[in-house]
């Protein structure tokens, strides 16, 4: 009696941790795909004009292409004329479908938070997620989930970003990061650091959003910001 007894409850534990780690993951969605900006927001892409944005270096007017309120990628990094602290960032971007390229050679960009903090763009659809992937926080944070779409399909980041607190010179609190990804929340309120590359923004100051280039043509539209507390 007492081994049936043992029997079943093994088999209750086994199936109910099978049926947990059988959960299909949550797929992505385009809850915010198209959302316009709320009240107090700027909106830094969209519309017929494309203004706000300058090279990164040199800070001289940007060559990107603009058409149709969509940006493409060109030569040179681009970063916002004004600068910004403690934030909500919506953006939508487009990968490109290159099958002959491999790794961060397919589709990669990049949108660095206060130009220091880079949330990598890539084509990463269907790989097993690395930190240096679509959605991660690069080489720091590992997205939660894949929440890639295919190439050439509109994806959303919905980023909540707080910035370092520094008292007399010291960083006393790093920034933190909350991203959404295609309706599905990836990094919960992380602490980051600051990313290779960018503008080199020290840490706990208000910085520019900056777009990368890394040599593929992502695109963008709808980017707009609304400073928090």
């Amino acid at each position: 009696m007492r081994s049936t007894v043992l029997s079943m409850i093994f088999c209750l534990v086994f199936s109910g941790a099978f049926s947990r780690a059988a959960e299909p993951p949550p797929q992505p969605c385009d809850t915010t795909l198209g959302a316009k900006a709320p009240a107090g927001a700027s909106v830094l892409l969209g519309g017929e004009r494309f203004e706000g944005w300058v090279q990164a270096a040199g800070k001289t007017p940007s060559n990107w292409r603009f058409a149709d309120g969509i940006l493409t990628v060109g030569h040179g990094d681009v970063m916002t004329d004004k600068t910004f602290g403690c934030f909500e960032l919506h953006v939508e971007f487009n990968v490109p479908y290159m099958p002959d390229a491999h790794g961060q050679g397919r589709g990669n960009s990049g949108v660095y938070l206060t130009g220091n903090y880079e949330l990598q763009v890539l084509d990463s659809y269907g790989l097993d997620i690395q930190d240096n992937d679509c959605g991660a926080i690069y080489h720091q944070i590992k997205p939660a989930f894949n929440a890639c779409k295919p190439p050439l399909q509109w994806q959303t980041y919905d980023v909540t970003f707080h910035k370092a607190k520094v008292d007399d010179g010291k960083v006393v609190k790093k920034a933190r990061v909350t991203v959404v990804q295609n309706g599905i929340k990836i990094i919960d309120d992380a602490e980051i650091s600051p990313s290779p590359g960018g503008g080199g923004t020290p840490e706990g100051q208000d910085g520019p959003i900056l777009l990368q280039d890394h040599g593929n043509p992502i695109q963008y539209r709808n980017i707009w910001i609304k400073p928090i507390e």
